[in-house]
């Protein structure tokens, strides 16, 4: 069964070390999504419909809301995974075309060749989680540099724009954006019809737009809406998982539990002491 070695979080948003042997469910995030192999077998994932290796020598690089799903062979060995959730508007800090990293098209590819340097650091920062788990500021910095080193290998950074002013929306219809803001504040996670009737569309020009809009179906968004709060409060809660599955519209625990490793590779349980290691 995968296990979580360390996490880490912070204003970044999140890295985990992930000891890999079970696939995930196809599933997306607003987050600027790298992965890296730390070691282990070679092994695989799946973004948008191609086939993404991830080696040594090979990252895996994810749009912000591009679905992707992790394909574990298993003929193979587990392998050790450095996954990066970073928030944009961090890494708008280093410089503020940088926010369209939580945009489609900021990787130009989704996979390319790992420099020395970003191996180097890669090896670096799993080493410093593993050996002082608790040492956040030290990570944030190591993330620092690897990231910087990440964007100005794989994106055409310097076409991005340098101020703020020269910054556009991402084009997205009105009433698909009042939905998602809607679902955002919703506590019912189960039927998208309440949000198509909201925006006085039919349910296929809904679904339509959405995609056009977003890249993924807004059953998907529900799902990493809700995936994100449970993480959240996973992390930062002390209510009781059984409360929590309740809160996030599960019958069961065992259905939360279910839901929450297809998407994050482990347990909540696991995963909420795992993070805490940090604290």
């Amino acid at each position: 069964m995968s296990t979580a070695l360390r996490i880490a979080h912070g204003a970044f948003g999140r890295v985990a070390l992930l000891d890999m042997d079970r696939s995930l469910v196809r599933h997306a995030h607003h987050h600027c999504h790298v992965l890296l192999k730390v070691e282990g077998a070679d092994t695989q994932f799946l973004v948008g419909d191609q086939v993404t290796p991830l080696t040594d020598t090979a990252a895996v690089l994810v749009d912000g809301w591009k679905p992707h799903a992790y394909v574990h062979d298993v003929n193979r060995p587990r392998t050790l995974i450095m996954a990066l959730y970073i928030e944009p508007e961090w890494l708008k800090e280093f410089r503020p075309g940088w926010a369209a990293s939580g945009a489609p098209g900021f990787f130009e590819r989704p996979s390319g060749e790992v420099s020395p340097r970003i191996r180097q650091l890669t090896l670096h920062l799993a080493a410093e989680m593993m050996a002082n788990p608790d040492a956040v500021r030290t990570h944030e910095q190591t993330l620092s540099d690897l990231m910087i080193a990440v964007i100005e290998r794989f994106t055409p950074w310097r076409s991005f724009p340098t101020s703020i002013r020269g910054m556009s929306a991402v084009s997205c219809d009105w009433r698909i954006r009042r939905a998602m803001d809607a679902m955002r504040v919703n506590d019912s996670y189960a039927n998208v019809d309440q949000f198509v009737k909201g925006a006085g569309l039919s349910r296929a020009q809904f679904f339509r737009l959405f995609e056009t809009s977003l890249g993924v179906s807004p059953k998907l968004y529900l799902n990493v809406v809700r995936m994100e709060r449970a993480l959240d409060a996973v992390m930062r809660e002390d209510t009781p998982l059984g409360e929590l599955s309740e809160r996030f519209g599960f019958p069961e625990p065992a259905h939360f539990t279910r839901f929450f490793r297809d998407h994050a590779g482990v347990s909540p349980r696991e995963f909420r002491n795992v993070s805490r290691l940090a604290g």
